[in-house]
């Protein structure tokens, strides 16, 4: 029986493991940071806190961190690879991914996603319910695009950036690093790192 390790026991948890199960993972187990106050995450058992985890990664075949902050999501990624972890990637049965794409590993593609030629998504991304990421689209590590955003041809989204609910982003359009792109955005210009940008057109705030 495969046995999956979630560490991030929310709503976003939730849809990971309804995710995990549709591509078969049959035993899954939450662990979140406020055990032994939670035992229950939905429909599925939460049975330690992240320690916990480090100290019996090696009984899951694989392990993934559903927590929707990207800094957080990647510090956790790293610490379980350290204790040995194995990074699951999961990508929901209704996804539509050309197999010229890539996905790195420990992302979720949720239900609804479509993901075209070319497109490279980088370790440990969120390409959350019905998002678009088109042709030739260069994701970085650690990203989350958000669920109905729209990314036509060509955009680069940089490393611990996080596109908004039913944002826009025009095609060849660059997004630089720790970037925020509000929800309902139109991005038709370049955004340099660590701004966070909003409205129709999107401007810095």
């Amino acid at each position: 029986m495969k046995r999956l390790a979630i560490l991030g026991a929310g709503g976003h948890g939730k849809v990971v493991a309804d995710t995990a199960e549709s591509c078969g993972w049959q035993c899954i187990e939450f662990f979140a940071d406020d055990w032994p106050a939670r035992t229950l995450n939905g429909y599925w058992p939460i049975t330690g806190d992240t320690t916990s985890l480090l100290s019996r990664v090696g009984e899951f075949d694989a392990v993934i961190v559903a927590i929707g902050n990207n800094s957080v999501r990647l510090a956790k990624v790293e610490a379980l690879e350290a204790a040995g972890g194995q990074l699951a990637t999961l990508v929901h049965p209704s996804a539509v991914i050309s197999p010229r794409a890539l996905v790195g590993a420990g992302s979720v593609v949720f239900a609804g996603v479509v993901i075209n030629v070319d497109a490279r998504v980088g370790r440990g991304t969120i390409l959350n319910t019905g998002c678009s990421v088109d042709h030739d689209c260069q994701l970085g590590n650690f990203t989350h695009i958000s669920p109905g955003a729209r990314l036509a041809g060509g955009v680069q989204v940089g490393d611990l950036s996080w596109v908004g609910i039913g944002a826009s982003v025009k095609q060849s359009i660059q997004i630089g690093q720790k970037v925020i792109v509000g929800a309902g955005s139109v991005v038709v210009s370049d955004i340099t790192d660590s701004l966070t940008v909003v409205g129709v057109p999107a401007k810095a705030l």
